[in-house]
C-alpha cells in the first residue's frame, strides 16, 4: 500500500480505546501529568480539620517522658499539654483525644471520676487553653485507672462485670462533662454503653456534650505500643468484651447498636487492618464516621522509615489518605500535627 493508501486508512478507521495505528484514544494518564492536574481530580483529599490528635497526660512528672515504642510521641506534663494543645488549634486539626495516666490506681478506677484526677484536670486545662477552637475530646474508660488494666470492674472471679461497669461510666462522664469536655470517647466496649452516658450526660445538664462512639472496637495485636504509652497494668487480654478480628458484619451491628443509642459519630479501631469496616459502617450510618490510626500502625511505618526501607513522609500522607478513601470523616492519628504541617505545603 502506497502512503497516501495508509493515511486514508487512518482516517478511515477511528483509533479505539485499545489502540491503532495513532495511538489509543482514551489516555487516563492525561489527568496525572502535572501536580496541578492531580489535585484538581483527586478523589479523597486530607485536611487538618479531619485529623484528632490524641494526647497522654501523666500525673507527677516534670518533663515530658518519651513512648519508646512510639517514636516522637510523649506523656505529656499538663504544661507541656497545654503548649501541643495550643499547637494543634494553630494548625486548624479537628480535635485532640484525652488519655489521662494517674499516680495511684485501683481496683475500681477512682481516679476516673475524680474531679482533681489527671484526666479531669487535664479537660479543664486544655478547654481553658483554647475554648472553641478545638474540639476537646477524652477517653471514657477505666483501663488507665483501674490497678487490673481492664476497661471495666471486675467479679469475684475476675471476669469483666458490664452493668457495674456502666454504672462507673456514667458516673466517668459526668466528672468530664463537669470539667468542660466538648466530646466524650467511651471505648471500653461494654454493651449498652452509649445509652447509659447519653442518659447520665442529659439528666445532669450536659445535653450538649456529644459522643464518639468506639463502636467497633477490635481486640487488636496493633495495640502494643498503647499499652506502653498509657502505662497499662493489663495482664492476660480483652477478647471476651472487644471484637473478633474475623468478624466485619458484627462491627457493623455494634454501630447500628451505637446510633440507636445516640452516638453522634462512630469510630471503627484499628484503621489500616480494618478499611473493609469502616467502608461497610460508612455504607450503614447517617452519623460521621471515624477510624483511629492506632499505635501499632503509626510504629510499623517510623520503624521502617528509620531502616530506609519507605520514604516516610509519602507514606504518613498515603495511610491517611486510605483511611479517608474507606470512608472516614474523622481520623485519630499520633501524625496529625505533622500531616498538617505537610499538607500546609
Amino acid at each position: 500500500m502506497t502512503d497516501d493508501g495508509l493515511r486514508d486508512a487512518a482516517r478511515s478507521s477511528p483509533p479505539s480505546a485499545t489502540g491503532s495505528a495513532v495511538g489509543p484514544l482514551i489516555r487516563p494518564r492525561r489527568l496525572r501529568r502535572t501536580p496541578g492536574l492531580r489535585r484538581l481530580v483527586a478523589e479523597t483529599t486530607v485536611s487538618p480539620g479531619q485529623l484528632v490528635l490524641p494526647l497522654f497526660v501523666r500525673e507527677g512528672i516534670s518533663e515530658p517522658v518519651p513512648v519508646a515504642s512510639m517514636p516522637g510521641v510523649v506523656q505529656h506534663t499538663r504544661d507541656t499539654m497545654l503548649k501541643a494543645v495550643a499547637e494543634a488549634a494553630d494548625l486548624g486539626l479537628g480535635g485532640v483525644m484525652l488519655f489521662g495516666i494517674p499516680e495511684r490506681k485501683d481496683a475500681v478506677g477512682s481516679g476516673a471520676v475524680d474531679p482533681s484526677g489527671i484526666l479531669n484536670l487535664a479537660i479543664n486545662d486544655a478547654v481553658g487553653e483554647v475554648g472553641d477552637a478545638l474540639t476537646v475530646m477524652s477517653d471514657l474508660c477505666l483501663d488507665e485507672f483501674t490497678d487490673h488494666g481492664h476497661c471495666g470492674l471486675l467479679t469475684p472471679d475476675g471476669r469483666v462485670d458490664n452493668d457495674r461497669t456502666l454504672v462507673a461510666y456514667a458516673e466517668m462522664a459526668q466528672a468530664q462533662a463537669d470539667a468542660g469536655v466538648d466530646m466524650v470517647g467511651p471505648s471500653g466496649m461494654m454493651d449498652g454503653q452509649v445509652r447509659v452516658v447519653r442518659d447520665a450526660l442529659d439528666a445532669n445538664g450536659h445535653a450538649d456534650v456529644s459522643i464518639l462512639a468506639y463502636s467497633a472496637k477490635y481486640a487488636s495485636a496493633f495495640f502494643g505500643p498503647f499499652r506502653e504509652a498509657v502505662s497499662s497494668s493489663l495482664e492476660g487480654d480483652r477478647r471476651t468484651y472487644q471484637q473478633d478480628s474475623a468478624n466485619a458484619v458484627e462491627g457493623v451491628r455494634e454501630a447500628l447498636l451505637d446510633v440507636e443509642q445516640g452516638a453522634d459519630i462512630v469510630m471503627v479501631k484499628p484503621a489500616l487492618g480494618y478499611l473493609d469496616v469502616v467502608r461497610r459502617v460508612r455504607d450503614a450510618v447517617d452519623v460521621p464516621v471515624a477510624a483511629y490510626n492506632v499505635s501499632g500502625e503509626y510504629a510499623m511505618v517510623e520503624a521502617a522509615a528509620a531502616n530506609g526501607w519507605i520514604d516516610r513522609e509519602p507514606a504518613i500522607l498515603e495511610v491517611l489518605t486510605s483511611i479517608r478513601r474507606a470512608g472516614a470523616d474523622v481520623v485519630l492519628t499520633y501524625w496529625a500535627v505533622e500531616a498538617a504541617r505537610l499538607l500546609r505545603r
